[in-house]
């Protein structure tokens, strides 16, 4: 059984158009497949991700510091630490965090790893297709046509 640190783990980070972001990935460290579990660190202005939701994964987030503002649908609703929000597959309802605060806000994100998903974005006319036994991923139109990926 493999210990992680914050100090050996894996991560990830970008700057693009959805704002500055961290991703410790505790999971992807400890070879897991069937479940992704990592911390994410979110700048102040930064959005987690466009407004999604998944055919074929759970999800789940817990606030462990700061703030951010969960967008579900038309709906918004403050997190804060000790908080907890759950997005079950197929649910057809587009979510993500925005962090409108002046400090970095800290998430834990857990979800399943199904062998293929579709990851749907309201609004953007984009699905995002994963075929994760052939490490594939595709993006297309809602009518199946290819597409250019979202910006990230």
């Amino acid at each position: 059984m493999p210990i992680i640190t914050e100090d050996t783990v894996k991560r990830e980070a970008g700057d693009g158009a959805l704002g500055a972001y961290e991703a410790l990935l505790f999971s992807d460290s400890g070879g897991l497949t069937q479940f992704g579990a990592f911390v994410e660190i979110l700048s102040p202005g930064a959005a987690s991700s466009h407004p999604h939701w998944h055919a074929e994964e759970d999800e789940m987030v817990y606030m462990l510091e700061g703030e951010v503002v969960l967008t579900e649908g038309e709906t918004e609703t403050p997190l804060t630490p000790g908080m907890a929000a759950t997005f079950a597959a197929g649910v057809d309802i587009g979510h993500r965090l925005e962090n409108r605060s002046d400090s970095p806000a800290r998430y834990l994100v857990i979800g399943t790893r199904a062998p293929r998903d579709r990851v749907h974005y309201p609004g953007q006319d984009r699905v995002l297709h994963v075929d994760r036994p052939h490490d594939e991923r595709r993006w297309s139109s809602e009518n199946g046509a290819p597409a250019d990926p979202l910006p990230k």
